[in-house]
């Protein structure tokens, strides 16, 4: 991705209607890059699955499945910013157990594996673990439009609210300076592909961090194929902060259908669509209409 930073790009967009933000923009660069890396897996290990975000998946009931995200951030990426990465992950028998996070415009590179830690550069990092309670993290998300409104918004919004501060804008680089003990403590996001995700799940790891589903469980293949996780991540720099978020994050199925049904209640009657485009003050002349004709 690199040859094509800060210059003159071709972006399309590709709709993903079942996702919270449906238009996700895609350059020839993240083509590029991910061929490459398919590329290179095939003729080293024919045998082995490849799950991208760019092409179709193949052989990923394999043993060994590689799972690749070649631009993380292509928003960040097309708009100059340097907080994308190259996300790459190996799972054996579904669970992640080799991430790498690339920076190529920073040259940073995190290299996570089960077992054997977490390097920046070729050195040890580690979270910055620790924190007695949640008033005192740092939280990060990519955007607050990656949480559906309902369950999501009010469980991200609750979290938000008992933190020290809630921070946007980084992608996977957020998760990376989670791992590095940079000063973030959280990161918490829905709305996310498998790609997205698998990679990172070793590198907080072997930092001494821990990241699952908004439920506590782990990030892995069949979960995603089963749709349990649903896309929703928390990373945290310590158990004991992983905790206390899920305890603000999960809530359970009954939760999450009583926040979808109070928010089903609110929406108005197909009636009214055609008062969408009008001006506030019209709005709500609109919606006394609706009230009074629902009460004769």
């Amino acid at each position: 991705s690199l040859p094509s930073w800060r210059k003159p790009l071709s972006v399309e967009e590709k709709d993903e209607p079942d996702r919270a933000i449906a238009a996700s923009p895609v350059t020839e660069a993240d083509r590029n890059t991910e061929r490459a890396l398919r590329d290179l897996i095939e003729s080293r290990y024919p045998e082995h699955g490849i799950f991208g975000e760019e092409f179709d998946a193949v052989r990923v009931d394999a043993e060994w499945v590689w799972v690749l995200d070649p631009i993380d951030g292509t928003k960040s990426f097309i708009t100059g910013k340097p907080l994308f990465g190259t996300l790459i992950a190996c799972l054996h028998d579904g669970i992640p157990v080799v991430g790498v996070i690339d920076q190529c415009v920073l040259d940073e590179r995190w290299v996570g594996v089960v077992g054997r830690g977490t390097q920046l550069n070729g050195r040890p990092c580690t979270t910055a673990a620790g924190l007695p309670s949640l008033k005192d993290a740092l939280l990060y998300a990519t955007t607050p439009e990656m949480f559906r409104a309902g369950f999501e918004a009010s469980r991200f919004g609750a979290l938000s609210a008992k933190v020290k501060r809630a921070l946007f804008g980084a992608d996977c680089y957020a998760y990376a300076l989670l791992a590095s003990g940079f000063g973030t403590h959280l990161v918490v996001e829905a709305d996310l592909g498998l790609y997205d995700y698998c990679a990172l799940v070793p590198v907080v790891q072997g930092a001494g961090g821990v990241i699952t589903d908004w439920q506590g469980e782990p990030l892995t293949l069949q979960n995603y194929k089963a749709g349990d996780s649903k896309g929703r991540v928390v990373a945290a720099a310590d158990a004991r902060l992983h905790e206390q978020a899920v305890q603000v994050l999960s809530g359970g199925a009954a939760s999450e259908a009583a926040a979808d049904l109070w928010l089903a209640r609110l929406a108005p009657p197909a009636w009214l669509a055609p008062f969408a485009w009008l001006p506030p003050l019209a709005g709500v002349a609109a919606l006394a209409l609706f009230a009074v004709r629902r009460a004769s």
